[in-house]
């Protein structure tokens, strides 16, 4: 998940920070640029969605297997919520422009009921979600984009007007990514009442099938997109904004098709643990302290104040870019793991809000 972002954001920046948009210099950038449509792209966040939607599910179903009552729960639900709104906000003012903490906080407020709705209701509220906020976004999404990168271009704000730049973008980002992420979220909390991620072995033929069917969806219906993105085809506003929406809902499959395929890699892989296992579990244990840290790198080589290294890149180098900084966050995780934290900063923090500081236990 936290691989896709990083890859996309890079690719991101390249597109909207060169001069001229996307410039395809050769067969490597043609093919970085077609990749990133087939299988990054709108295929990240319905998977970091579905999991956080799953996550609060499993808060929900230990609390109330202790014998908390719903009132507490969704009180402790929402606290949360708040507190990774107040992340997000940070994380916008001080970094990053794309933060998508706060919007997932904003569902934890607002959609806390849902985790108690019957399946029927929760699946209906989702494909309702699916088909209309879906659309909205992809309708507003291409004037966004085109605006913002025709502004882009030729700009050096500095850093405080930049901080004020991204904060005003709140009030169009919150809403557009809320169109697209309650359907993931909801289906995550679906998925955890079977606990298709816990006990993979159970539902193995699903899984499978969600794996193989979901990807292939992604990958064919990416491919207009990827001609769109790599200049084959040449498209008008309208037909542009309906391949995108083909491109959005395929990649819902894609994103579920991704946590059907690394639960099947963890049934495989069972209970060994080698360098490589162990490193990437430690970044899923310390996932929102990675997306975080992946905002600091580019604060220092993206802004025009900064580094400024975007416009230079070819599309294929932002692509190994994305990469290479998603692979330091990896081995920054790691060394936490092996100095014995448990938990990264980040996920420290938000634990130590949402509940409060431990209870001591007394000394014998």
């Amino acid at each position: 998940m936290l691989l896709v972002i990083a890859v996309v954001h890079a690719h991101l920046f390249r597109v909207t920070t060169g001069a001229g948009g996307l410039t395809l210099d050769g067969t490597l950038d043609i093919a970085a640029t077609a990749a990133v449509a087939l299988f990054a792209e709108n295929r990240g966040y319905p998977m970091f969605a579905a999991l956080f939607g799953y996550g609060l599910a499993q808060i929900f179903r230990r609390r109330t297997e202790e014998g908390r009552d719903w009132p507490w729960t969704r009180r402790l639900v929402r606290r949360r919520g708040r507190w990774l709104i107040v992340i997000g906000v940070a994380h916008t003012a001080l970094l990053f422009y794309g933060d998508i903490i706060a919007v997932y906080g904003l569902i934890a407020v607002c959609f806390a009921a849902a985790l108690r709705f019957t399946d029927r209701r929760l699946l209906t509220h989702a494909f309702v979600w699916m088909a209309v906020g879906s659309l909205a976004y992809s309708a507003v999404e291409n004037l966004v984009f085109g605006a913002a990168q025709e502004s882009a271009g030729g700009q050096n704000p500095g850093p405080l007007l930049d901080a004020v730049f991204r904060l005003m973008t709140l009030p169009v980002m919150w809403p557009m990514m809320i169109a697209i992420s309650v359907f993931p979220f909801l289906i995550g909390v679906w998925a955890e009442r079977r606990r298709l991620l816990e006990e993979p072995e159970r539902h193995r033929a699903f899984l499978v099938r969600v794996a193989a069917g979901g990807i292939g969806l992604a990958v064919l219906g990416g491919i207009p997109q990827a001609l769109v993105n790599t200049e084959v085809w040449s498209v008008g506003p309208v037909a542009g904004a309906a391949l995108f929406w083909v491109h959005v809902l395929t990649g819902y499959a894609g994103g579920f098709g991704y946590a059907a395929a690394i639960a099947l890699v963890a049934l495989r892989l069972g209970r060994r643990r080698g360098a490589v296992v162990s490193a990437l579990a430690a970044t899923g244990q310390r996932s929102m302290t990675a997306y975080l840290l992946q905002s600091v790198v580019w604060a220092a080589l993206i802004p025009p104040y900064a580094l400024n290294i975007a416009p230079h890149l070819s599309d294929a180098q932002a692509v190994g870019l994305g990469a290479a900084v998603w692979l330091g966050t990896v081995v920054v995780c790691d060394i936490l793991r092996r100095t014995g934290f448990r938990q990264g900063p980040a996920e420290w923090f938000l634990r130590r809000m949402t509940y409060g500081r431990p209870a001591r236990t007394p000394r014998t």
